[in-house]
């Protein structure tokens, strides 16, 4: 029996600085993924958006790689978000179930579509947590609007609030492929069987789109809650150009009556 163990330990890792530096054989490389080859059969793979998967590693290897790795991650987490797989290898067989991947042999291509999985499954949980905090956040503005007719958020906390959605939508985009199949799985069955099954089991897509959901919706109360304090400021704009109008045609009445 082995083991795939995905965590989340920082905002972003330095792949570049990594790969100059680190010792290990480097079996797979983009701009956005490091996959190296530990031993015989034990297997790391960095992901430049703070993710860090390990295969057949014991919890004081895993600690040791990861002191290793810390001086390249920015952002690093104290509590880390994780995902354990069990995969076991049983010639002739392929199964997914979740927590236990049956393997027909231990394939190096076969290991990293399941740690590419779990960390994107790990992803996904941390985004999700982001997400439904904002949500919550968001409901507290849209209850006081209505119980008291307005919102109580400033101007500048409010344009903050929006880029802040923004910056994590454009992340999720960024780093999250979900949709996509890795090169290798296009020329290979098995290795594409495994990979949808894969997705399946970890229900990464109908978690993608509840993220994606949830900050839409997120979205459209900030858009209604701007809306609101431009028509505010609009207001107040007329109401000052009212009274500098009447100021001014006081002033004419005044003139000429003295």
């Amino acid at each position: 029996m082995y083991n795939v163990v995905a965590y989340q330990v920082a905002g972003t890792i330095n792949l570049k600085e990594s790969k100059k530096q680190l010792p290990w054989q480097l079996l797979f490389q983009d701009s956005d993924e490091l996959y190296y080859q530990i031993s015989e059969h034990a297997f790391l793979y960095l992901f430049q958006y703070g993710m860090v998967s390990f295969f057949n590693l014991k919890t004081e290897e895993i600690n040791t790689l990861l002191a290793q790795i810390k001086p390249f991650c920015s952002d690093y987490f104290t509590e880390n978000f994780s995902e354990n797989v069990d995969i076991k290898i049983e010639p002739n067989k392929l199964n997914v179930q979740f927590n236990l991947i049956v393997l027909p042999e231990l394939d190096q291509e076969m290991i990293r579509l399941v740690m590419l999985n779990a960390s994107q499954s790990v992803a996904l949980d941390r985004y999700s947590e982001i997400t439904e905090n904002l949500i919550i956040e968001t409901n507290r503005h849209t209850l006081f609007l209505e119980k008291y007719g307005r919102i109580n958020i400033s101007g500048n906390k409010l344009k903050r609030f929006i880029g802040k959605i923004l910056n994590i939508k454009n992340k999720i985009s960024e780093n999250l492929y979900i949709f996509d199949s890795p090169d290798i799985t296009w020329e290979n069955e098995i290795l594409n069987k495994l990979n949808i099954e894969l997705k399946n089991v970890f229900d990464l897509k109908d978690r993608y789109r509840i993220i994606h959901d949830r900050i839409d919706i997120i979205k459209e109360n900030l858009e209604l809650f701007k809306d609101i304090m431009d028509h505010k400021e609009s207001s107040r704009l007329e109401w000052i150009i009212i009274i500098l109008i009447i100021i001014e045609v006081f002033d004419m009445l005044m003139l000429k009556l003295f």
